[in-house]
């Protein structure tokens, strides 16, 4: 049976999602704990998308072929219970053969935190210590030049490599809560660093470096040498994945 597996997890002590020889990744903590409950049997996840060393996921999902008779609930309780703190198996659901957990996707949301307050050590691997301010209303305004259809070949690190770097935005949204600055991009799909490329170019805003016209400039331009620095890892959140 095919299983949809969603999951959340703290990205802290793992080297990103995807498996890699040597290191300690998600990928690898969940399809050790299928592998005990499939009967020993090597079972691969096939995930939405990964993220990077010390991003976190809040909605995370996976497909895995599994071929002992188990019910949705006994399998959740049973990846729970092989499973380190750190990842939890939130539900799971039993769907068609033929579904793929990347390929189905419609849209992904991501937020990234930043602290423009006080230093604060108990968020240091949570939210991003800035801690300075920065100017939310030009920020506000840059962040708009991303919504729509665009090459963000300007924000993918690796954009010599990918021949596609279209991508559709549909949402995006700066919101300031107190000292803590909130970050929302919701699309049919992100690259690798996109996000947090993003979010370096609008602190850049909020420092009054550049300007709102720099930014189309910048994505215009297709060219990574403009964008500047990305943004630290640790606030940066996988919130939401939706279906078809």
């Amino acid at each position: 049976m095919r299983f949809l597996i969603k999951f959340s997890y703290d990205g802290t002590n793992y080297s990103g999602f995807q498996t890699q020889p040597g290191l300690n990744t998600i990928q690898e903590k969940l399809e050790e704990a299928i592998a005990i409950i499939n009967n020993g049997q090597k079972t691969n996840i096939v995930a939405t998308g990964r993220t990077d060393k010390g991003v976190h996921a809040l909605c995370q999902y996976a497909h895995a072929d599994i071929d002992v008779d188990i019910t949705e609930y006994k399998l959740k309780r049973a990846m729970n219970s092989n499973l380190p703190d750190d990842i939890h198996v939130i539900e799971t659901h039993i769907v068609p053969n033929d579904f793929h957990a990347r390929y189905y996707v419609k849209s992904k949301e991501y937020k990234y935190y930043i602290n423009l307050g006080e230093y604060n050590p108990l968020e240091r691997n949570y939210v991003f210590q800035y801690n300075y301010t920065l100017n939310v209303d030009k920020m506000k305004d840059a962040i708009q030049v991303f919504l729509g259809t665009h090459d963000f070949r300007a924000f993918v690190t690796e954009s010599k490599e990918k021949e596609n770097c279209v991508r559709t935005i549909n949402y995006v949204n700066v919101e300031q809560v107190n000292n803590k600055l909130i970050i929302t991009f919701r699309g049919d799909g992100f690259l690798r660093y996109q996000v947090r490329n993003m979010v370096g170019i609008l602190i850049r805003v909020g420092e009054n470096k550049i300007s709102t016209e720099d930014v189309e400039r910048i994505l215009m331009s297709k060219d990574r040498t403009t964008t500047g620095k990305t943004a630290p890892p640790e606030g940066l959140y996988l919130t939401n994945v939706s279906y078809e």
